[in-house]
């Protein structure tokens, strides 16, 4: 098969439970079928949680957009879990999933080998703390601790994407742009904010490729659905191979 193009989105969907304050995860899954994602990640979902029905939303989710739900809780409290998912209805190899360092709620993060075409792609999807100190720590475990671009021998070109906390001018931000390209710069348009979803302020969400990896377009996805159904706007980015 030719390489081709991906779309990769990103989103933090907030439990499923919108700024009207309605919990509905199809409403998530129908933001998502408009963007025409092929590959989803997700923050803060929920996985058989008193507070949203003791459903699981990464299943639902995935069932509703016909694909598959890879999920890690990044906190599991008896039978509730919380965390994060990748979702896709490509081929998929390794999983890896674990903690990051935290100071105050627990944090991880998901990867995924996805197969695009004759291509392998590592998908990496996280949620950073809320504390400089704290998302400079993860960010250093995910760079230096083999997340990344898959064994030595065989380096995957790679997506890092997820809800970092960390707007551009912060040392976050910096650390994880020496490495990787910001897929809002590399693509055409000016970079939008995407927190709060109602009047966006901060761009807090983010997807970063490896230099293996061209970012045809970039854009977050507003519309008066995306600026109710979760209090984050979806990052959307289409992406091939150099």
């Amino acid at each position: 098969m030719p390489r081709k193009t991906i779309k990769l989105l990103t989103y933090n969907v907030h439990s499923c439970i919108g700024s009207d304050r309605k919990l509905d995860p199809g409403r998530i899954a129908s933001v998502i079928a408009e963007t025409e994602a092929d590959i989803i990640a997700l923050q803060e979902v929920d996985v058989g949680r008193r507070r949203t029905g003791g459903i699981d939303q990464a299943h639902i989710i995935a069932s509703l957009l016909k694909m598959q739900a890879h999920f890690h809780p990044a906190l599991s409290v008896a039978e509730e879990q919380y965390g994060d998912a990748i979702i896709t209805a490509l081929p998929t190899g390794a999983v890896k999933s674990g903690p990051l360092p935290s100071i105050g709620e627990t944090r991880g993060a998901l990867s995924v080998e996805i197969t695009v075409g004759d291509q392998k792609l590592l998908v990496v999807n996280t949620h950073l703390g809320l504390r400089g100190r704290e998302r400079i720590q993860q960010m250093t475990t995910l760079l230096n601790s083999g997340w990344l671009h898959g064994t030595a021998e065989s380096p995957l070109p790679t997506v890092l994407c997820g809800d970092f906390n960390a707007i551009p001018s912060s040392a976050t931000y910096r650390l994880v742009t020496r490495t990787l390209k910001d897929a809002q710069l590399a693509g055409p348009g000016a970079p939008r904010a995407t927190f709060p979803a109602r009047y966006p302020l901060m761009r807090l969400d983010h997807i970063f490729v490896s230099g293996d990896l061209v970012v045809k377009k970039a854009a977050v996805f507003e519309n008066r659905l995306t600026r109710v159904a979760s209090d984050h706007l979806p990052l959307l980015a289409e992406i091939g191979f150099a």
